[in-house]
């Protein structure tokens, strides 16, 4: 066994920096805490506080997860854009059953949303690609997510060579890139607080009325 120059097992701390979550405070809306939550995020300058830890499964039950942007979200789901041929989308694509999550350490807090990804419109999907940084719309060409290159200058010499193809024009959009918006049914919030003794509720909807945006909260155990 190798050695751990770390002793993580001995790692503890208490998690005091927001006091308790109360039942009694929380909205009916769990957009509106995740809004005031994000919002407090950004203010303590967090690095990347949009970023979200996003969790698929392939074909065989394999859970795969990593960090994308959030860009966008309302009643109607977190959007979020990516590569279509990445393993991400190739999984959504067969079980579009998908988990977010917002890990702001610094604030002891974190905020978990369950539902399933729908695959944005082109209109919708052009719309953002035509607003981002020049740069950023010559990378999506450039990179086919997840495949197998032999070093860096791959990507680089491809990218010279896309900033010459497209000089004298706008940067269309890939035809294997676009988004995904994940439409919520769960929402777990996630407090830290001291002897461990954590403040957690989860707002799931209700399943006696379809289409109905009333949540049920429940307080969990830490």
């Amino acid at each position: 066994m190798a050695n751990n120059e770390f002793n993580v097992a001995d790692e503890r701390r208490e998690y005091t920096h927001n006091g308790r979550l109360h039942r009694v405070d929380l909205p009916s809306d769990p957009l509106t805490l995740f809004t005031s939550w994000l919002k407090k995020a950004y203010e303590a300058r967090l690095v990347d506080p949009a970023a979200m830890c996003v969790a698929t499964v392939d074909s065989d039950g394999q859970p795969f997860q990593r960090v994308v942007l959030l860009k966008d979200y309302s009643v109607r789901g977190m959007v979020f854009y990516t590569n279509l041929e990445s393993p991400k989308a190739l999984h959504l694509a067969k079980n579009s059953r998908i988990s977010l999550l917002f890990p702001w350490h610094e604030l002891d807090r974190q905020v978990i949303f369950l539902g399933k990804a729908e695959r944005l419109a082109t209109e919708e999907v052009k719309n953002y690609f035509t607003r981002r940084p020049r740069d950023s719309q010559i990378a999506a060409w450039v990179s086919h997510q997840s495949a197998s290159i032999a070093n860096r200058g791959v990507l680089e010499s491809q990218f010279i060579e896309l900033e010459k193809k497209f000089r004298s024009s706008d940067v269309p959009v890939p035809d294997f890139w676009g988004g995904f918006r994940v439409v919520f049914d769960s929402v777990e919030f996630w407090q830290g607080g001291t002897q461990r003794l954590h403040d957690r509720f989860v707002y799931r909807r209700k399943k006696d009325l379809e289409g109905t945006r009333d949540w049920k909260i429940d307080r969990l155990a830490p």
